[in-house]
């Protein structure tokens, strides 16, 4: 019994580290869409 709550806690905890790792992944690839087609600003006509 006590063997099956580490593993549970272990399997837990894996899958909440790749969730994690895909949530940042895809917050950083949508930073870099927002950089990319970011609208580029009038020059100032001085």
């Amino acid at each position: 019994m006590f063997n099956k709550k580490i593993l549970f806690g272990a399997v837990l905890a894996v899958v909440g580290y790749l969730g994690y790792r895909r949530y940042q992944s895809g917050r950083a690839e949508q930073d870099l869409w927002a950089e990319a087609t970011d609208p580029i600003p009038p020059a100032d006509p001085r």
